[in-house]
């Protein structure tokens, strides 16, 4: 299976899944961001499919299938967001069905959405963790792959929190990963 990881940010999960030997043939950013120096670091393509437009006239679909022709031209199997920003359209869950993955920082189906750490903080729980699931066009929503809890200490701030969730996240991820590919299928 061909690997594609989407990132748009720091790129501590993409460093992560290199440093662990995953074969990942591309790494595509929709801005310009720490990702891309990581790829290059790590000797992997890296393609810029750039959004431009944050207004609420976005144009999804038409970004969505340009990710799509991007990720086609380079003949992708699996699709893993890592800190990927902008929600994709149908056509990638179509062009991918159930093979887009991703990583989310609480246990799902709690906490849902951006700001997953945040919330749990907030609703007062012991323990969260994260979560890695196929991608559905419902945010975070698909079926889940692997989860590993993470204790909420009481001098917690969100800061602290998601730190200790992301040093799981890339552990978990990148063997959920390993997982797939070794077996040819996501489930």
């Amino acid at each position: 299976m061909r690997l594609a990881v989407l990132a748009s940010g720091s790129g501590t999960l993409l460093d992560a899944m290199a440093t662990a030997g995953l074969p990942i043939a591309l790494v595509m950013v929709d801005r310009r961001c720490a990702v891309q120096d990581v790829a290059a670091r790590h000797g992997i393509d890296c393609e810029l499919v750039e959004r431009s437009d944050f207004t609420d006239g976005f144009d999804r679909d038409s970004f969505t299938k340009q990710v799509v022709a991007a990720l086609e031209q380079h003949d992708i199997d699996l699709v893993a967001m890592a800190g990927w920003g902008t929600i994709l359209s149908s056509a990638a869950f179509e062009a991918f069905p159930g093979r887009i993955i991703n990583t989310h920082p609480a246990l799902l189906p709690s906490f849902k959405g951006w700001h997953g750490v945040r919330d749990a903080l907030e609703a007062g729980v012991k323990v969260t963790g994260c979560t890695v699931h196929v991608a559905t066009e419902a945010v975070d929503d698909g079926p889940i792959l692997a989860q590993e809890a993470v204790p909420v200490l009481p001098e917690d701030d969100e800061a602290s929190l998601h730190e200790r969730i992301k040093e799981v996240e890339r552990r978990l991820y990148t063997q959920t990963i390993a997982e797939i590919l070794e077996r040819g299928t996501v489930t």
